[in-house]
């Protein structure tokens, strides 16, 4: 399957350089989607003095070079089109005569939004080369992939110190043959969105798997948050130490390699070095600086019209749960001043279900979910829980048509003005009476199931602080949970585990977003 960005962004730089003076921000190409009802912005850069005019449909506009050689420019909101329409870029000399001229072709309006986050946003509908992330049923996907009224924009790696203007960019039609580069969670929300609507969907994919999330926000957004200082001074750490923590590494491997020789000749002797010894591992170069994602991947498409944010990212946060709840909301906050479109929806991914560690008790990604969920008292944002269909020995699940259709409930249900329920059952508040803790929920659906089987994954602790597996039972609205271990409960949790058995649902389907009653530390 040839990579489409390959070949349209040749043409494209082709193009450029050909009309050297006259650039287009890297949003703009041939099959661009373009927002509806929302002011078009378009920018670049010309020869200072000059005049730039857009014209697209029946309207135009036009602005004046600045002496820095960048100009902007805005046409009146569009309604929906499919029809494909060309968008012309003129560039014209004081003395009237036009220098520079550029047309994208297959233009259309309708619904724009931005997919960021780590791998698991990354994760394509078809990579041959990603061994650990294979897509469910991912050859009748391909197949099937005929919607050319979906867009993806896919925007090149690239870290950098300072914000920029320009990156690498293409948009791509989506087919058969290319769906397979598109970020999968992004294709399946803007395919169920197409369905419902039938208007043009197009998706941003700026992504870069293991990467942290203090890496995607702004310099502002950073510097003004109060982990500034600790983001950045662990930056400085991790780059100041690298040399002896390679040379460590080195010597750890020198010794290594020498004792598993002396074992060599003997293949059972060989055999349980390695299950006791694992090859030492290299430590990480210092190269995703704090911002750096923003500054190479986010930066240059602002303030592209959008009508709303998707994030998956996290893993690379756990164990830095109190961070993440400041650092994500900082986040938010950010882009969307950035984009100055408004409190523009931001729905993002709860992390699944997946073993950490071998050691059950551990619980990291319990907080940093918990960590997303206090993110919600920001407005206009959403979560779709998928503590249900993760792969527990699996970073990268499989099962990427749901994630995108749960992000798409919210959208139907918040911004599209279809009625659906949008989320499980969320916790409301324990109350506890004898050895019993009665829990009580807000949903759309207030239906509790467990699919006719019991409940798992619940657990009650008194006053040592100490959570045991616990009974639970549906009791109408209302979970009734209890342990005979347990005589005067004072906490419950639900799914607070790495990898919990999850399976409370409401009527509808969704899965319970893990809780928890109190605020220890432990």
């Amino acid at each position: 399957m040839k990579h489409p960005l390959i070949t349209s962004s040749l043409a494209l730089c082709f193009l450029l350089s050909a009309k050297a003076d006259l650039v287009l921000a890297p949003a703009f190409s041939d099959h661009a989607v373009l927002q509806r009802d929302k002011t078009i912005t378009i920018g670049g850069s010309a020869t200072p003095g000059d005049h730039v005019t857009a014209q697209f449909h029946s309207t135009s506009g036009s602005a004046l070079v600045g002496p820095d050689s960048k100009w902007i420019l805005t046409l009146p909101a569009q309604p929906t089109s499919a029809v494909s329409s060309d968008l012309i870029i003129q560039e014209t000399a004081p003395s009237g005569t036009i220098s520079n001229t550029i047309t994208l072709h297959d233009v259309l309006v309708g619904e724009v939004w931005l997919c960021s986050g780590q791998s698991n946003m990354e994760f394509a509908v078809y990579d041959p080369k990603a061994a650990n992330a294979k897509l469910d049923n991912v050859a009748v996907e391909v197949a099937s992939a005929h919607y050319p009224l979906i867009r993806q924009l896919y925007v090149s790696r690239k870290m950098s110190e300072d914000p920029m203007d320009s990156a690498i960019a293409a948009w791509t039609v989506c087919s058969p043959d290319t769906v397979g580069h598109f970020t999968a969670v992004g294709y399946f929300f803007a395919r169920d969105i197409y369905t419902r609507l039938n208007v043009p969907v197009g998706i941003i994919n700026s992504t870069w798997g293991g990467t942290n999330v203090e890496s995607w926000m702004s310099p502002e957004g950073l510097e003004s948050n109060s982990l500034s200082k600790i983001v950045n001074q662990r930056w400085q750490d991790l780059k100041t130490s690298y040399p002896d923590r390679l040379a460590a590494f080195q010597t750890a491997l020198d010794e290594w390699t020498k004792a598993l020789a002396l074992v060599s000749a003997k293949p059972k002797s060989k055999t349980a070095f390695l299950k006791k010894n694992p090859k030492p591992r290299p430590p990480i170069v210092p190269k995703e600086n704090p911002t750096g994602l923003f500054n190479g991947m986010i930066n240059p498409l602002v303030p592209y019209g959008i009508r709303g944010f998707l994030w998956y990212q996290g893993e690379n946060n756990a164990g830095r749960a109190s961070e993440y709840n400041r650092l994500f909301k900082g986040m938010i906050a950010a882009w969307r001043t950035h984009f100055a479109q408004g409190d523009v929806p931001f729905y993002w991914v709860q992390l699944a279900n997946f073993k950490v560690a071998a050691d059950k008790t551990d619980r990291t990604w319990a907080f940093l979910r918990e960590a997303q969920t206090q993110a919600l008292v920001l407005p206009n944002t959403g979560q779709a829980i998928t503590i249900d269909i993760g792969n527990p020995n699996n970073i990268h699940p499989g099962n990427k048509q749901e994630v995108g259709r749960r992000l798409a409930l919210l959208a139907k249900n918040k911004v599209y003005g279809i009625s659906v329920d949008d989320t499980g059952p969320t916790f409301k508040s324990a109350v506890f009476e004898g050895v019993t803790a009665k829990v009580s929920f807000f949903g759309h659906d207030m239906t509790l199931t467990a699919g006719g089987k019991p409940l798992q994954a619940f657990e009650i602790a008194g006053e040592d602080h100490v959570f045991v597996p616990a009974v639970a039972v549906i009791s109408g609205e209302n979970i009734l949970v209890y342990s005979a271990k347990v005589n005067h409960p004072l906490a419950v949790r639900y799914a607070w585990h790495n990898a919990p058995e999850a399976n409370l649902y409401s009527g509808s389907g969704l899965p319970a977003v893990p809780f928890r009653s109190d605020d220890w530390e432990n």
